[in-house]
C-alpha cells in the first residue's frame, strides 16, 4: 500500500472499507459487494434525504439500522454488505457509508491493478469526454485508469481531478478565488 492509501484508510470509513474488502475477497464476494456499494452511492446521490437521515444525530441508531436493512433487502444486497451497514449504523458511523463505498471502490480497483481517478465537474461529462479523460490520464500515469465522476455545480466550470495523493484543480471557482485573493493583496 502506498502512503496515499494508508492515509485514506486511517479514518473510520477506511477501516470499515478495508475490513469489508478483506472479508469479501476471502469469501469470493468482492465483486458483488463492490456492485452493492456502487448502487448505494447512486442512491445517496439521488436521495439527499437518505444521506441526511444517515448523517443526522436526530435519528437513533435503531432507526438507521432499520432504514439500511430495508434498503439492503429491497435492493438484494449481499449479506456482507447488509451486515456492514448494520454494524456501521450501530456504531454511529451510518453517515460515513458513502465514504466507505468510495474507499472500497478504490481498494477493489487497486487490487485489480487499476488506478482510480476521482473527477469533479460543474456539469456531467459525456461518455466520450470521460473516455478521453481516462486515455489522457492513462498516458500521464502509465496505468489503467478508472474514472469516477461527481457533479459539483459550485465549481462553475473546469474540473478537479484527484488520483491518489495528487490533485489537479482547474475549476473556475478556484481561479476566481485566487483572483479575489490577489486583488485583496494589491
Amino acid at each position: 500500500m502506498n502512503t496515499g492509501e494508508d492515509a485514506m484508510t486511517a479514518h473510520a470509513a477506511g477501516r470499515y472499507a478495508t475490513a469489508l474488502f478483506e472479508l469479501a475477497k476471502t469469501s469470493g464476494a468482492a465483486d458483488a459487494v463492490e456492485a452493492d456499494l456502487s448502487a448505494f452511492r447512486a442512491m445517496l446521490d439521488e436521495s439527499p434525504e437518505l444521506a441526511e437521515v444517515l448523517a443526522s444525530p436526530l435519528h437513533s441508531a435503531d432507526v438507521k439500522v432499520g432504514v439500511l436493512t430495508a434498503l439492503a433487502g429491497k435492493a438484494g444486497f449481499n449479506e456482507l454488505t447488509g451486515n456492514t451497514f448494520g454494524v456501521a449504523a450501530r456504531n454511529g458511523r451510518a453517515g460515513e457509508l458513502g465514504a466507505l463505498a468510495r474507499i472500497y471502490a478504490s481498494l477493489a480497483a487497486a487490487d485489480r491493478g487499476v488506478v482510480t481517478a476521482e473527477v469533479a465537474t460543474a456539469a456531467a461529462l459525456t461518455k466520450k469526454q470521460t473516455e478521453a479523460l481516462a486515455a489522457s490520464l492513462k498516458g500521464a500515469f502509465g496505468r489503467e485508469i478508472e474514472v469516477r465522476t461527481e457533479v459539483r455545480p459550485e465549481l462553475m466550470g473546469g474540473l478537479i481531478v484527484k488520483v491518489g495523493s495528487r490533485m489537479f484543480d482547474s475549476s473556475l471557482r478556484t481561479k476566481l478565488d485566487g483572483m479575489k485573493t490577489a486583488m485583496k493583496e494589491a
